[in-house]
């Protein structure tokens, strides 16, 4: 079976699509390619965001590997409109994974977009970096495993590393990132 490796975005400045990498997030990027230098990369699929594209370019580069832009990869919008509080319904969201606030998007449909992109990549035999962000990883991590919740979302670093395998339909999943030296909450 295949191996994904599930990967947050490094550090950035913003939450909007455009948001750049931080300098911090730029050295990330490359404590990223370091720590991938060693393993085989077949494919690299990535939220067409611009900070998810920035975290994996030089590993791109020094894979010798295109990016592919996934809007599927894209973070859940948990609302189109500012939240003082938006603690409270993202807890709420992995509890109740139908709840959505007006117009925006339930855990239980963003899961669904992340897994498409999941199985597809599954379905072509290689060892494939999925970049995202850290609501949508979460999401897909308590699909995977219960185990993984809402608190599993609040200690995710920028960037967070999981690997995915399968054995046999049994989905087994390692926290292998972060390092230390690249942490950023």
């Amino acid at each position: 079976m295949p191996t994904l490796y599930l990967i947050r975005h490094c550090s950035a400045a913003g939450q909007e699509a455009d948001a750049p990498l931080t300098e911090a997030g730029h050295t990330q990027s490359l404590l990223l390619r370091d720590f991938f230098s060693e393993l085989t990369i077949d494919r690299i699929i990535s939220s067409d965001y611009t900070r998810a594209i920035a975290s994996v370019t030089p590993l791109a580069d020094a894979h010798h590997l295109s990016i592919e832009r996934e809007p599927l990869l894209r973070e859940r919008i948990l609302s189109h409109e500012p939240l003082e509080d938006w603690l409270t319904p993202l807890h709420q969201s992995f509890s109740d994974l139908t709840f959505k606030l007006p117009g925006a998007e339930s855990a239980e449909e963003a899961t669904h977009r992340i897994l498409q992109v999941v199985e597809s990549a599954i379905s072509q035999q290689a060892s494939t970096l999925l970049v995202t962000h850290g609501n949508l990883l979460a999401l897909l991590l308590q699909h995977l495993d219960p185990r993984y919740d809402f608190e599993t979302w609040r200690m995710m670093c920028n960037p967070d590393v999981y690997r995915l395998d399968f054995n046999d339909s049994t989905p087994v999943i390692e926290h292998i990132w972060p390092n230390k030296k690249a942490v950023s909450r």
